[in-house]
Parts: structure tokens; C-alpha cells; sequence
């Protein structure tokens, strides 16, 4: 299991930061509300409210914020203020070495998949859930949030499907972003797939390239050696004029049919209004039964 940074406490300091996508500061403001009441100092960074073309501002800005939050170590976690796109081009050019000497959470989901397995390959654990602007959109999905920041045990419950592939499977999470992924391999952030249990969701995404980005990862050799396999959501996927023939509950099983592992599909993770935290490289018990699915951490 990946080394866990410190869990918040109230009092903790913590900031929130766009790397990414541009978005509007009063978009946030529920976001700090809810972290406020959880007894957390927020820091806001300038890079929310600004804007770059499409992102939240210029790359050099981007990457310095993030490398002060970094740095500052009465920072407890780097929260994302959104996704979109562009946190992948700041990362070769942050320096991890404070950050690994006093570590912190790093929290986010869909574009922020690339700095969390970046994390996850420098031998820490990471946060995969709701990001400040989408703390607006699920309260459960807030408190998974905060459950997984202060520490807390998880079991996750959900209800069966008929494409399941039923098992059990014991491993450390690993995942997020389908896209995201995919991009890392061959990359500074690629990491060992074998043995854990890996979490995939994407969004807007044609059927065809679903199915390209999963032919990747098994040619890779990332599929073949897996502890489980949770699906996500795969929200708003979009067919061609001419139809590609298959959705992705059965693209997701045509590349996992030959090696034997536990396959969950429906678990709230990712782009819909329940989006559920998991603590990225933290060791998870995945058991799918014929009558629904548990994931849960260990004391």
C-alpha cells in the first residue's frame, strides 16, 4: 500500500487551486462553505476566477501556484477547483521534492487524473472525488469526500448488474479518467498495473474511441494482471452515424473476457451528481456477488 499522507483534522489549513480550466470564483463559493463548516481554513488561489483562452491562466501561473502549495507545508491537502483540461502540462515542470519530504493530499477527478497518478508513482496515496465547484452538485458524495480526507473506513454498496463478472479481489486503488489513463503510459506518471484494482470512468466520448483507448491498455499489458475492475460512469457517450455495434458495458468486456478477475459496473464514479472518494494506492477489498457489489477499506 502507498504511504499515506497525513489525515486533516479541524483546524488544517488547506488550498484550493485551478490547474486546469477556467471557471468563475462565485462557482465555488458553496464549495468553501461546506469546507469551512468542516472546521478547515481555505485558502484560495489566484488562478480561480482568472482566465487564459480556456484556461484559468497562463501555464507559468499555473505551475507556479501549484508549486507554492506544494512547498508550503501548513498546506494539508491541494484541492482542484475543476477539471477540463491542462493539468497534465504543468506536471514535468513542478518539483515533488518538499512535497515528498512533508506530503499532502492532492484531490480531484477527471483532468486532475493525471496529477493523481503521478502522485500515486511517487509512492503516495491520492484522492479521487469531488473537486470545489462540483460540491455543489451531491451531499453524499461531499461526505465521502470528507470521510476519506479525515481518515475514516469506507464501504461502498451498490447494486448489481447483468454484466457483472462476479469474484472477489484484493488490492491497491488505482484509476480515474479513462482519457487521462490512457495518456499517462510510457509517461513520467505510468505505474505498475498488476495486482491492483482499477477504477476507470470517462465522459463525452465516442464508442469507438472507448474502445481504442481500452485496446491501448491491454496492449499494454495493464489489463491482464488485474485484482478487480470497478466501472464507473460512463457519462453523454456518443455513436457515430453509423453505429459502432456495442456500448461499453460490453467494449469494457471484450477486452477483460481472458484473464479471471471481479468486473463491478454502476459504481458512482465520475462525471454524474454522485461521484463516491476513494483514496488512490490505499489497499481496497472489491467483492461483486450476484446480488450487488461492496467496496471497502481496511482498518
Amino acid at each position: 500500500m502507498l504511504t499515506a499522507p497525513p489525515y486533516l483534522k479541524k483546524g488544517d489549513k488547506i488550498a484550493i487551486t485551478a490547474p486546469a480550466s477556467k471557471l468563475a470564483r462565485e462557482s465555488i463559493e458553496i464549495g468553501i462553505q461546506i469546507l469551512q463548516s468542516w472546521g478547515l481554513e481555505v485558502i484560495i488561489g489566484h488562478t480561480v476566477g482568472r482566465k487564459f483562452h480556456g484556461f484559468s491562466d497562463t501555464l507559468e501561473n499555473r505551475t507556479s501556484e501549484f508549486q507554492g502549495f506544494l512547498d508550503d507545508s501548513t498546506i494539508k491537502l491541494i484541492l482542484s477547483a475543476r477539471g477540463g483540461y491542462g493539468s497534465s502540462k504543468i506536471i514535468d515542470n513542478l518539483n515533488f521534492d518538499k512535497f515528498k519530504a512533508s506530503p499532502k493530499w492532492i484531490c480531484g477527478f477527471s483532468d486532475l487524473t493525471a496529477m493523481l497518478l503521478h502522485v500515486n508513482s511517487l509512492g503516495f496515496q491520492s484522492l479521487h472525488g469531488v473537486m470545489a465547484k462540483t460540491m455543489t452538485y451531491h451531499q453524499t458524495s461531499n461526505e465521502s469526500l470528507r470521510a476519506a480526507l479525515f481518515g475514516e473506513m469506507y464501504l461502498y454498496a451498490f447494486d448489481p448488474s447483468p454484466s457483472n463478472k462476479l469474484g472477489e479481489g484484493q488490492g491497491e486503488a488505482i484509476g480515474g479518467n479513462l482519457a487521462l489513463m490512457v495518456h499517462s503510459i510510457g509517461s513520467k506518471s505510468d505505474i505498475n498495473y498488476d495486482g491492483k484494482i482499477l477504477f476507470l470512468e470517462d465522459v463525452s466520448e465516442y464508442y469507438y474511441n472507448l474502445d481504442r483507448m481500452l485496446v491501448q491498455l491491454k496492449r499494454a499489458g495493464k489489463l491482464q494482471y488485474l485484482a478487480g475492475l470497478v466501472v464507473g460512469d460512463f457519462s453523454d457517450c456518443k455513436d457515430n452515424d453509423e453505429p459502432f455495434g456495442k456500448k461499453i458495458e460490453e467494449i469494457v468486456l471484450e477486452h477483460t473476457s481472458d484473464p479471471y478477475y471481479p468486473v463491478a459496473f454502476g459504481f458512482g464514479f465520475g462525471h454524474e451528481n454522485k461521484n463516491l472518494a476513494i483514496r488512490m494506492g490505499e489497499e481496497l477489498y472489491l467483492d461483486v456477488k450476484s446480488s450487488g457489489s461492496i467496496i471497502k477499506s481496511f482498518e
